[in-house]
């Protein structure tokens, strides 16, 4: 092959060479980015558990806590909870507070000793056990229903989170197919034009054009002298 085919031949492979390298560049720069957001995406959601797991936490221990308040948890779990709830400070305090409330009124009136207030005083921490009950078992469904609105809130992340990710991936394996595919057709792109000229070379070679006074070589029928 001549000098100048030669040229040709190297210049074309260097093009195809610079449009096969600057697809994978791009291609790369572009899968890059998405692992970027992949991990951003994946460090925000890691954030967000972190930030609701005290509030999930709360809201389980607080469901565990009214099933044995109701029996749901067998009689033995829900005697240990009463018995919690009796001595517990709440009802102590209230116990203590209606009692000497009871016997105040029956001295001031003058029935200490009377069967009304001995009936009044057996009636009343029963009463006072079951209202704490109830009053405890809705604020647990508070915290309860707080729990819950934090873990769907984090399933809730977490299934966007997955969408995103997915939708990066996605774009990752086009960005990567894309750059497979480009500098293929940056090569293929080369490789036929170089069979182009050396064809075009081969074929008019020896050729005369009309007004020409010696027949083509083949390095100017590959340049198109004619």
């Amino acid at each position: 092959m001549s000098f100048v085919a030669a040229a040709i031949v190297g210049s074309t492979v260097v093009s195809g060479v610079i449009q096969s390298n600057a697809a994978k560049k791009a291609s790369g720069q572009q899968a890059k980015a998405a692992d970027k957001g992949i991990e951003e995406q994946q460090r925000q959601f890691d954030a967000l558990q972190l930030l609701m797991k005290p509030y999930v936490e709360t809201g389980a221990t607080a469901l565990g806590q009214q099933t044995a308040l109701i029996g749901a948890g067998g009689a033995e779990a829900q005697q240990n909870a009463i018995n919690a709830l009796q001595q517990g400070p709440e009802f102590n305090a209230l116990v203590r507070q209606g009692e000497e409330s009871i016997l105040q009124n029956a001295a001031a009136t003058g029935g200490l000793r009377g069967g009304n207030v001995q009936g009044a005083l057996a009636q009343f921490r029963p009463q006072v056990l079951s209202q704490l009950i109830e009053q405890q078992y809705n604020r647990l469904g508070g915290l309860s229903t707080m729990g819950q609105n934090a873990a769907a809130g984090v399933g809730s992340a977490g299934m966007q989170t997955g969408t995103n990710i997915s939708n990066l991936l996605a774009q990752q394996g086009a960005a990567q197919a894309g750059g497979t595919l480009a500098s293929g057709q940056a090569w293929g792109n080369a490789i036929g034009s170089i069979g182009g000229l050396l064809g075009r070379g081969a074929a008019y070679q020896g050729y005369t054009p009309q007004g020409a006074t010696a027949p083509l070589t083949f390095n100017q029928a590959m340049l198109g002298g004619f």
